[in-house]
Parts: C-alpha cells; sequence; structure tokens
C-alpha cells in the first residue's frame, strides 16, 4: 500500500488498431448499455451522457469498424430499437478479458516499483485529435498517379469506396501504396446533399443513403444518412435546405463532396 503523500500507480487499458483509433472502457460501457436497455436514449441516461453523445459514439464505432458492432431496427410494437451484433457481444468479451490481464499486470508492476512519482513525471500522453465529423479507415484500393496530383480509392466497406485527390509531395511524404491501411477524413461543412441520387455534378464522391437524424439548430441542422453496411456520413446544411428537399427522417439523399476535401492520414 502507498505511503500518504505518494503516488499510487494506475492505468486505464485502451486499445489502439493500427490505424490509430483509440477503443477504451467508455466505448465497452456503452456498449454494454445497449445491450442492457435496448435503447440508445436508455443507454445514454445509463451512462451519463447526452443521446447525441452516445449516437455520434455508435457511428464513431461502426464507420471505423468492419463489421458493424451496432444495429438499429425500425418498426414493430414498440417502434424499433437498438441492438448488438455478434461482433459487437465478442467485443465486449475480449475487452473484459484484456482488462483483467491488464490490471493484474498494473498491480505487479506497481509492486515493483521504488518511485511511481518519477516514472509519473517522465511519462507524457499526446493523443491526436481532429475536428472533422466524418473519420473512416480503409484501404488503398487504387492510386492512380498523375505528374501534379494523384487519385487514391479507398475501400472502406465491400459497399462503400471514396476518392481522394494528394499532391505528388503529400503522397511522398504520408508513403502510401496500393493495400495500405488509410484514415479518410470529411468535414461536414464540406458535404453538399440532394435528394436525386441520378444528378450529374463535379463531385468526385456520390454517397447515396437514408437519412437516419437530422438535428436542427438556429440557422443549420446536421443531417446524418445511413450508407449500409453500417457506416454513416453527416452533413451541415442551413435549415432552409433542409426544408426545401424536404428532408426527413427515411428520405433517400445524395451526399455529394469533392475528391479534394478528403483528407488522408497514414496509418
Amino acid at each position: 500500500m502507498a505511503k500518504p503523500g505518494t503516488s499510487q500507480l494506475q492505468a486505464s487499458l485502451a486499445v489502439n488498431s493500427q490505424e490509430g483509433d483509440v477503443f477504451s472502457h467508455s466505448q465497452v460501457e456503452l456498449l454494454s448499455a445497449i445491450d442492457k436497455c435496448g435503447s440508445i436514449t436508455g443507454a445514454a441516461k445509463h451512462v451519463g451522457i447526452s443521446y447525441k453523445t452516445a449516437w455520434d459514439r455508435i457511428d464513431t464505432m461502426n464507420n471505423i469498424s468492419a463489421t458493424a458492432l451496432v444495429e438499429r431496427s425500425s418498426g414493430g410494437a414498440k417502434g424499433g430499437g437498438t441492438l448488438l451484433t455478434e461482433f459487437g457481444h465478442q467485443v465486449i468479451e475480449g475487452f473484459a478479458a484484456l482488462q483483467e490481464e491488464h490490471q493484474a499486470f498494473v498491480t505487479q508492476l506497481g509492486n515493483s516499483l521504488t518511485s511511481i512519482d518519477d516514472v509519473a513525471r517522465f511519462l507524457k500522453h499526446t493523443r491526436l485529435r481532429t475536428s472533422a465529423r466524418n473519420q473512416y479507415a480503409g484501404c488503398i484500393a487504387k492510386i492512380s498517379a498523375g505528374d501534379v496530383n494523384s487519385e487514391v480509392t479507398i475501400q472502406v466497406s465491400d459497399t462503400l469506396q471514396l476518392t481522394a485527390v494528394v499532391t505528388k509531395e503529400s503522397r511522398k511524404q504520408l508513403g502510401i501504396k496500393k493495400g495500405d491501411n488509410i484514415i479518410a477524413l470529411i468535414k461536414s461543412s464540406w458535404i453538399t446533399l440532394g435528394t436525386d441520387p441520378a444528378i450529374q455534378t463535379s463531385a468526385r464522391n456520390h454517397l447515396t443513403g437514408k437519412v437516419s437524424k437530422i438535428t436542427k439548430g438556429k440557422i443549420n441542422s446536421e443531417v446524418v444518412l445511413d450508407l449500409g453496411d453500417g457506416k454513416t456520413i453527416c452533413a451541415i446544411i442551413t435549415n432552409k435546405s433542409v426544408q426545401l428537399l424536404a428532408l426527413k427522417k427515411g428520405k433517400v439523399a445524395c451526399a455529394m463532396f469533392k475528391a479534394s476535401s478528403v483528407i488522408l492520414m497514414a496509418a
């Protein structure tokens, strides 16, 4: 037991993927709450976060995972609900096993250290943060190199591809090639929405889905489209545009954005 006034060794478990994404106790806690409550509203209250925060975390987990962890259903006697997939259950069980091993290691290490204070002063923790609302982990399926720019095709899921354009210098700095894992970022304000999937525009990326959520503000609204394969995309448009497009939950819409609006981060 540590003496009064000294530090005790404490640590939290977070799993980092090759793409740099962090999966920690807060995500597992939310998944467990969804399994228990059967709804996002109930799960959010259970873990003490807002409904929007819970929804955003679920979207992020599904977007970053090759297989969806959470499924939303509509209709039925109770108006639908939210359920964990088989993979979601496997993730919870796997994380619980990791936590047990992690705690045993931390306890053993703490008993061996003579000066935790020295270690605490030495260690620094840094974390990458981004303001981009849409973040996708994928694999580079194709690179078409030009004299100035390169077109990069990213396979995000079985049915979803993104196209990005980077300069020759940026491609060199990233050191990317076909088959590499990559993170694609798209700011929600860079996305244009339409209701005609067949419309022709100069935007290289056209992603069709159904409106799953509209969050209205004083001037703008946040519109989320369900793209299938457990993936979503969020766009920020004016409230007037929502009215003109007659957007509502369940309506088919298309998210359009230029290839130059896709920011790439190497794993």
